[in-house]
């Protein structure tokens, strides 16, 4: 018996829209996931319940372990959830909403649907801010599946304290709650890690579904295409390829959902024979649908890191949770509001190798963030095989104002370490050093070595209007071109938010499955 819906990928979009259409008895639906399942909170794997463990997610078997190059051919690790409740079961925990100007442009740009003021609603929905519980006003939600909250300033580490301090000495304004509209500066970062627990989808949403007889979880399930009917009039999507183990299967629904997320989305679409002409033919794909915006537009926020020993004494504990504090600002001559934000970690992992960390504790560190970078990438196809993974293209710092920005930025950083507060803590800079800061052109060379990502790809899949040639899929979702299939995860953002992007993604989930339950 075919299903009504299948949703492939059990991540931040997809465990959110399958817990949404199952809260109707009448609406059946298989989650289909590529990784492991763990529906017991006890048998969950250390490094996926907590945020701070001695095994890293980045050698995890629940990583995807993905590899990206940059501009000038370097490669870095690309890290992605292989579990349920994907990238949010691997993540830094870091709960920041964009910007209200970040979802007012998508909405500018032909997606009316999507303006802030039609997300605040699913914002507050799915969470449970355990700061503002008992008065969550108009900005915050009071119960949610996802849990999130603030560090107190008496539970700072030490680092986190003098970094604000010396941040609001640099005239920078103090900001307690990063996720009010209108809002900079540097304060306590919101986290959904309650008690170091890492609260992902899984934990959260399907933690309240996976029980229902309407929905049905399938771990350890690859997608090799999506079927597609060709018919006089247009495609229509009516199930799935797939393989678990040694067993390779169809099964058939009413409307396929894919959200795999912005790597694997866009690679399915193009296996499936939706995708750039002239690609897919290389590879000699069927083309059922020349769709020339998937795999185009990869957007990521580039990451970088400036370290600093610290004094003898100074406590920086393994185990503590590392992102406390925050810093976004505007960057000297940028027209683009808090298009820049600084990570201050209080226990820092020094660089092994480029995008590579090491985890013994030496010091401390600011992570610096573009936030809103304009160069763009490609995730494009290596072969027609489902199991080899596609090549991504990140164009880190091509652009020569991401280049720009990023110098000043880390000026203004290395300015920092002369502040009094953090002066009493740090020996001395580990990177860059004094002589990679000499020049433009030596700083240009130490970025381009150094950099890596945020590890927020997106806009691979864009939503937009019929009248955009580079549009994926409508506002409501649905793929252009082929009838019963729409897309709901990173992928479909028109361009990344001025955040992390694991609110925004689980609220496209929450959007994009009340619109299917509106029947749009």
């Amino acid at each position: 018996m075919p299903y009504d819906y299948i949703v492939i990928g059990a991540g931040s979009a997809g465990a959110t829209i399958a817990t949404r259409l199952t809260e109707d008895p009448n609406i059946s639906v298989l989650l289909l996931e590529a990784g492991d399942d763990f529906p017991e909170m006890e048998h969950i794997p250390e490094e996926v319940k907590y945020t701070s463990s001695r095994k890293s997610t980045w050698e995890s078997e629940h990583n995807w372990k993905y590899n990206g190059t940059i501009s000038s051919g370097r490669e870095i690790p690309i890290p992605r959830g292989k579990v349920t409740g994907g990238s949010s079961s691997i993540n830094a925990t870091i709960f920041l909403r964009g910007t209200p100007e970040d979802y007012d442009n998508w909405s500018k740009w032909g997606n009316d649907q999507w303006s802030y003021q039609k997300l605040l609603p699913y914002f507050n929905k799915l969470e449970t801010d355990t700061t503002y519980q008992e008065n969550p006003g108009d900005f915050h939600g009071a119960s949610g599946p996802i849990l999130c909250r603030r560090f107190p300033k008496d539970e700072w580490l030490p680092g986190s304290t003098a970094f604000v301090q010396a941040a609001l000495d640099m005239g920078f304004p103090y900001c307690e709650d990063a996720n009010m509209p209108g809002t900079t500066g540097t304060g306590p970062l919101p986290l959904n890690n309650p008690n170091g627990i890492r609260w992902s989808t899984s934990i959260g949403y399907l933690g309240q579904s996976r029980h229902r007889l309407n929905l049905t979880i399938r771990p350890n399930v690859s997608v090799k295409k999506i079927l597609i009917q060709q018919r006089s009039d247009i495609p229509r999507a009516y199930g799935v390829q797939a393989v678990s183990g040694q067993e390779q299967f169809e099964v058939h629904a009413g409307e396929i959902i894919l959200s795999a997320g912005a790597i694997a989305s866009p690679q399915l679409l193009m296996l499936s024979g939706i995708g750039p002409k002239s690609h897919l033919e290389q590879h000699e794909i069927n083309v059922i649908h020349d769709s020339p915006g998937v795999g185009q537009n990869l957007s990521d926020h580039p990451l970088i890191e400036v370290i600093w020993a610290t004094k003898p004494g100074v406590d920086i504990p393994p185990s503590a949770h590392s992102n406390q504090t925050t810093l976004r600002y505007t960057a000297n001559g940028s027209m683009l509001e808090n298009d820049m934000i600084v990570y201050f970690r209080g226990t820092s992992a020094a660089s092994t190798m480029p995008g590579g960390f090491r985890r013994d504790p030496i010091g401390i560190a600011c992570g610096l963030g573009l936030n809103l970078a304009l160069s763009k990438g490609e995730v494009t196809l290596r072969s027609s095989d489902y199991r080899d993974e596609p090549i991504l293209s990140y164009n880190l710092m091509e652009h020569p104002e991401d280049l720009r920005r990023y110098r000043d930025g880390i000026r203004m950083l290395v300015d920092m370490e002369n502040n009094s507060h953090l002066a009493e803590i740090v020996s001395r800079r580990l990177q860059p050093l004094d002589h990679e800061l000499h020049t433009d052109s030596t700083l240009n060379e130490w970025i381009k070595l150094n950099v890596g990502t945020g590890h927020h790809v997106s806009c691979t899949a864009k939503m937009g209007p019929d009248s955009d040639p580079m549009a994926v899929v409508n506002q409501f979702g649905k793929t252009y071109g082929i009838d019963g299939l729409r897309v709901s995860d990173a992928s479909i953002m028109p361009e990344c938010v001025r955040a992390n992007i694991n609110v925004t993604v689980i609220a496209i989930g929450e959007r994009i499955a009340d619109f299917i339950l509106q029947g749009k």
